[in-house]
């Protein structure tokens, strides 16, 4: 088993991103995790290298962006960034500027989390948003590229959102009669979406796009 990885995590202090960051701590894998952040991540380990920075700015730091796989967990909410030139800077600007920096040096694998309803055509702003870095990110034909588009995310955020709150807690209600081709409107767990992550990053499946009902499936074989 290959225990020399390197990988690299942008989001590691998100929902989703600190589980993965914990996942591949643990994984025997990886010798190192590259965190590029603009805030300490709460987790200690001889394993994580941190690279405090402006995630707009990360192409200084070009140099220092080698490894074997980037986890991108990037993502922010209409209530958290109602100004929309910023959120555009976020959900689509980090990630494609990431894309661009693993075709630049050679990484092989890039896997980057979008959002169920991505569409570049959609009227729908956020929606919209989605679909353009999903062209983005594809334009740079990275060998093992993964966009994975889940589902409302469940679990406890630090921050307080309370609409997210009330959506989470519908979602648990209706869940159980989404089934058939609904199943994949279903919340996902963030564990959920880390343990495919790390699945897809050292395992032969075919890249592209995987709705959340095929993240759910891959997650069983962690």
């Amino acid at each position: 088993m290959q225990s020399d990885k390197t990988a690299i995590i942008l989001g590691a202090t998100g929902l989703t991103g600190s589980i993965l960051l914990e996942k591949l701590v643990q994984d025997e894998r990886y010798r190192k995790i590259k965190v590029f952040t603009r805030r300490h991540v709460a987790l200690k380990d001889p394993k994580i290298e941190e690279y405090l920075v402006e995630l707009f700015e990360i192409e200084r730091l070009s140099g220092l962006f080698t490894a074997d796989e980037v986890y991108c967990c990037i993502g922010t909410t209409k209530s958290k960034t109602p100004d929309k030139e910023v959120y555009r800077n976020i959900d689509f600007g980090i990630p494609a500027t990431v894309a661009k920096l693993c075709k630049q040096n050679k990484i092989p694998s890039f896997l980057v989390m979008s959002s169920m309803g991505a569409n570049a055509e959609s009227k729908i702003f956020y929606n919209r948003i989605k679909g353009e870095m999903e062209g983005a990110v594809l334009e740079q034909r990275i060998p093992n590229t993964y966009i994975l588009q889940p589902s409302l995310i469940a679990g406890q955020r630090p921050e307080s959102r309370p609409m997210e709150y009330i959506g989470k807690k519908f979602m648990s209600v209706i869940d159980h009669f989404l089934v058939g081709k609904l199943e994949k409107y279903r919340s996902i767990d963030p564990e959920t979406i880390a343990k495919t992550m790390i699945y897809l990053a050292n395992n032969d499946y075919p890249a592209g796009r995987l709705e959340s009902d095929q993240i759910k499936y891959i997650s069983e074989k962690f």
